[in-house]
Order: C-alpha cells, then sequence, then structure tokens
C-alpha cells in the first residue's frame, strides 16, 4: 500500500517562506492555482527536476519526501550551502554591494569555497539584467549588470527559513530523465523546462531553444509516459504554441493560463501572455 500524505498536508504551520533566488520564468504566479488544482490529491512523494528559484517547492511546502534538481551545478550548490550553511552563505553576501563595480568584479572572481560560491550566485542573480542565468562558450557566466534600484537579497533571517524548509530535502544536479526515473506509484512531479518555442511574442524563448531544444520536449514527454505508467502525477507547465498542444495534450488533460509577461529588453513586447498547464490529475 502507497503511504501518502494529504494536500491538506502541503502547507504547514512554519509560516510563508519565499523563494531566495528571483528567477526569468519563474512559477510564483502561478503557485496558488497549483494548490487548487492538486486540491485532496495524495502525494506520497514530491519531485522537481527544472527548480530553478524553486517557488513552486516553496510554496506547496511537501512535508514528506522531496527531491530537487537542475543540471545547473552552481544553482543547486547554492541550494546546498543554503540548507547546509546558510550563515556563511549570508557572512558572504553582506560583504557584497549593489554597483556596477562590484558586480564585474564579483563575476569575475573565482569562489575559493561553496558558501562563497553559493553566495556570489545569489548576489549575480539579484542584481543581474532580468534574473537571467547564462553562460558563454568558456561556461563563464556573462550577464550584465542590472543596474536595478531596488533588490530583494535575502538576509541571514531569510536564508535561515529557506534552510528550514531544505531539511531532509534531496538535492542533486543531473538530467530531468534520470531525475524522473525516482518517480514512482503516489508521488507528484512539477515540470517547469524551458520553454522552446515562440509564443504571444516572448522574447526570451530564442535564448532558451539553446538550453532545451524541441528534441528535449520530446524526451520530457517519453518521461511523463514513464511517471504514468508506474502510477505517479505529474504537472507540466509549458509554453501556448501549437507544436508544444499536439506533443503533450495527449498525455493528459490541459489548462490555460495567462500571465504578463516581464521577461526581454527595453524593446520587447511586455504583455499578456498565455502558458498551458498539462496534467493526469483529475483524468480518473
Amino acid at each position: 500500500m502507497v503511504e501518502s500524505q494529504s494536500a491538506d498536508t502541503l502547507e504547514t504551520n512554519q509560516g510563508p517562506v519565499g523563494p531566495f533566488l528571483r528567477w526569468a520564468g519563474g512559477k510564483r504566479w502561478l503557485a496558488s492555482e497549483l494548490i487548487d488544482l492538486i486540491g485532496d490529491t495524495p502525494v506520497r512523494s514530491y519531485h522537481e527536476p527544472f527548480v530553478g528559484g524553486g517557488s513552486i517547492f516553496f510554496a506547496l511546502n511537501p512535508n514528506g519526501p522531496a527531491h530537487l534538481s537542475d543540471l545547473n551545478s552552481d544553482l543547486i550548490t547554492a541550494y546546498i550551502q543554503v540548507r547546509d550553511n546558510p550563515s556563511a552563505v549570508a557572512e558572504f553576501l553582506a560583504g557584497y554591494e549593489n554597483t556596477s563595480e562590484c558586480y564585474y568584479s564579483t563575476r569575475a572572481a573565482i569562489p575559493k569555497n561553496d558558501s562563497q560560491l553559493a553566495a556570489r550566485f545569489i548576489f549575480l542573480n539579484h542584481t543581474s539584467f532580468n534574473g537571467i542565468f547564462r553562460v558563454n562558450l568558456k561556461g563563464e557566466y556573462n550577464v550584465p549588470f542590472g543596474n536595478r534600484r531596488y533588490l530583494n537579497i535575502p538576509d541571514e533571517p531569510a536564508l535561515n527559513r529557506a534552510s528550514q524548509r531544505l531539511q531532509n530535502v534531496e538535492l542533486r544536479s543531473l538530467s530531468f530523465a534520470k531525475a524522473l526515473d525516482d518517480v514512482s506509484e503516489g508521488d507528484l512531479a512539477f515540470l517547469d523546462p524551458p520553454y522552446t518555442v515562440a509564443h504571444n511574442n516572448n522574447g526570451f524563448v530564442k535564448y532558451n531553444q539553446q538550453l532545451f531544444s524541441f528534441e528535449d520536449q520530446r524526451r520530457l514527454a517519453e518521461s511523463i509516459e514513464e511517471i504514468k505508467a508506474r502510477g505517479g502525477k505529474y504537472i507540466l507547465t509549458n509554453a501556448a504554441h501549437k507544436s508544444i498542444d499536439d506533443l503533450f495534450s495527449p498525455l493528459g488533460r490541459k489548462i490555460l493560463v495567462s500571465r504578463k509577461s516581464v521577461i526581454g529588453g527595453v524593446k520587447a513586447n511586455r504583455g499578456r501572455v498565455d502558458e498551458y498547464i498539462f496534467t493526469n490529475i483529475g483524468t480518473e
């Protein structure tokens, strides 16, 4: 028999804990809708293989086992250090300033240890242009300074709260296919891959095509088939585009949602953007 937790246990009395990173394409705006979608669906174990800023993990706050992963090894190192050494990360963070000089010198520096790497990652994330993570062909982070006037860089209390939420969470840097091999009966996988196809004039997608091709989307569809065959549940967010509709609609029900676009340069079209949710919750 599968041991499960009810949806009532997805949120505890620990109080609100938000993500400690800002993330391009993050789903904080969708959290309440996803909580309603899950409803009273039993969840044995939670999996998120494209964790990014982790806004959905922090919003759902699963009490059962949680498995967060991403191919970005620096991102996972930041999560591990916030979980295990939040005070050290906070101490390094306190030494940075929101100036162009500090930003570019920090961007060029090589961290001496993992706590410093985590602090550098968080600082660059909050002070960069649009929270984008991008590296050049040498693997060097090359996003320009964001010149942001108002910042929300987490202080030590915020990192301590995130650390408490991350206790007993498995954190790994690996491909989504390998991560999803662990999803079994009664588990829930939340899938938020980099969007591959252009939709509603979203200028951010061209960059994502280098990270996540349409062939990767097909591989993700195969992983979802395997999740379903093993008795697991999934929630997938993706671009509202015919090619995505054709690929994923046969795997579960489709829900159309809309958000305000915040990605792009000065000349980008920042209007309303439609997105799809695909899920097998409520299909049986």
